[in-house]
């Protein structure tokens, strides 16, 4: 267990290093959000490795709020992050409202029965 440990935290340690200098670096914010993300699950994995390591499972309720606040984190900037179309190439901009893939197969689906039937009277 003590060289599996020890191989585990200097893993964790040379990502952690690699994601500080992305932070620094970024060239975007985007970059630099994501190395935090990623700086979040190192310190995941270095908790539940030192939990391992002494045995001890006190930590756990600390791994599930991390985890958690990580994840909001990431799908929070992720949404705003987000590039939407304005203008005049919005969906919508026209006047006429967007229109799902299903909706379109569907119409589509539609259009071939009506052409099938038609065709063969």
């Amino acid at each position: 267990m003590g060289v599996v440990a020890i191989v585990a935290a200097a893993l964790l340690a040379v990502g952690a290093a690699l994601a500080v200098v992305r932070v620094e670096r970024g060239p975007s914010m985007l970059d630099r959000t994501i190395a935090f993300d990623v700086l979040t699950t190192i310190l995941v994995g270095a908790i539940a490795l030192e939990a391992a390591w002494s045995r001890r499972t006190e930590s756990i309720p600390i791994l599930v709020v991390l985890s958690l606040v990580g994840f909001v984190g990431s799908v929070v900037i992720a949404r705003f992050a987000a590039v939407e179309p304005e203008g005049a190439d919005a969906p919508g901009a026209d006047g006429i409202p967007p229109v799902s893939p299903g909706e379109e197969r569907a119409a589509l689906g539609a259009e071939r029965v009506g052409e099938e039937r038609g065709g063969g009277e």
